[in-house]
């Protein structure tokens, strides 16, 4: 590992331990729809061991796959997380972080308290996974994992208000500048938060803990949303008139983790609604919901890959020698893909009925989002070799 970068250091490294992140939640999804957890909402512990015990070949290789990709790339995500702290902290000490927050390029500083909420995702993954016994106190856990997303939430608020209040006093944000969709950051990590808290509600079987994280979670939502629009918006006038920023191309794919965490969290608070206030939400609701939000990632998806491959941003950042932190925003929009193609088959098409599961049509689905998932952890690999290695 490369240390002391001093002015060298971007906070953007923070993406590389956000992205190692979400690639242990991708693990996790193959034991969260394939491993058997009934009366649960996620497997723990006791799920995994009974399925290494059950015989079926391919559920044993499954589980062992899925367990060796969480465990190796949690490591992965605290081990950045822990360097990119100690990074940064020297970081501060340099003239360079006085002209970064005192520029445009200030958002850059959401990317901590995004890399936090993922920290505790994670958290929960590995205590679900590996700890015994975890889920018979978990009631108690819930309320203390929604005092932690709420303090990363408030810690990001401060941020984006120091900085977004600071260009709005003063003026002098340069638009022509920001020709691309980098200042999305902001509400990437609001939205991570949003979908923090919708896991108390839709997980608990305490009204008032349920309750709480359904209006926590709404709120972040609506936050997500009004700033979404506005920055949205922006970027794309400027691009219009400007052209995209080469190096920034790849935040074009920003959109698609953003619209992950928030399907996430109307689906997770939806089952907080059923579970604890008696809704009643049809099972088709689920597929058009979430085939409505594929449907734009796709067109994000292929707009982006587009755009970067006219430009010859893979040809230059992701295979070459060009080196930029800002590449290991590629990393997260496989990992939102998969994650949320996850949902649709399972929590849409599967528990409305329309497609069996573990059928041949359930594991065809499968392979685009196995390719997506292969394809994100080759793409991890060359960044970490080529901007991590001393």
């Amino acid at each position: 590992m490369r240390k002391n970068l001093g002015e060298g250091y971007s906070p953007l490294y923070f993406l590389a331990s956000l992205g190692s992140g979400g690639l242990a939640v991708t693990f996790f999804m193959f034991l969260m729809f394939m491993v058997d957890h009934e009366g649960r909402p996620i497997p723990v512990f006791e799920d995994v061991v009974a399925a290494l015990q059950a015989g079926d070949y391919w559920l044993v290789a499954l589980v062992l796959v899925s367990v060796s990709g969480i465990v190796f790339y949690a490591f992965q995500h605290y081990r950045l997380l822990w360097w990119n702290i100690r990074e940064y902290r020297l970081f501060r000490k340099t003239a360079a972080h006085d002209e970064l927050i005192s520029s445009d390029s200030e958002v850059q500083l959401m990317a901590l308290p995004l890399t936090y909420a993922m920290g505790v995702n994670v958290m929960f993954v590995l205590g679900a996974v590996f700890v015994p016994g975890l889920w018979g106190m978990v009631e108690y856990l819930f309320p203390a994992a929604m005092v932690a997303f709420t303090a990363v939430g408030v810690y990001a608020g401060l941020i984006f208000l120091r900085f977004f209040s600071r260009v709005i006093a003063l003026g002098h944000f340069d638009c022509e500048r920001n020709n691309s969709l980098s200042q999305m950051l902001s509400i990437f990590a609001f939205s991570m938060v949003a979908v923090g808290l919708s896991a108390s509600a839709a997980m608990s079987h305490n009204a008032v803990t349920s309750g709480l994280g359904i209006i926590f979670a709404s709120s972040f939502g609506a936050v997500v949303i009004t700033l979404g629009i506005i920055k949205t918006v922006l970027g794309f006038r400027s691009m219009l008139a400007n052209g995209i920023n080469y190096e920034a191309s790849v935040s074009l794919w920003i959109l698609i983790p953003i619209i992950t965490v928030m399907a996430i969290t109307v689906n997770r608070v939806s089952m907080g609604l059923v579970h604890n206030f008696e809704a009643v939400i049809h099972p088709w609701f689920h597929v058009v919901f979430f085939s409505m939000a594929i449907a734009v990632q796709v067109l994000f998806g292929l707009l982006g890959y587009s755009v970067m491959k006219q430009m010859g941003y893979f040809r230059e950042f992701i295979s070459g020698e060009g080196r930029s932190v800002v590449s290991y925003a590629a990393i997260c929009p496989g990992v939102a893909f998969f994650v949320l193609g996850n949902f649709l088959i399972n929590k849409g098409l599967v528990a409305a009925g329309f497609v069996p599961q573990f059928s041949v049509v359930y594991f065809l689905l499968y392979l685009p989002l196995i390719a997506v998932q292969v394809q994100t952890v080759r793409v991890m690999g060359k960044l970490n070799a080529k901007l991590l290695r001393a």
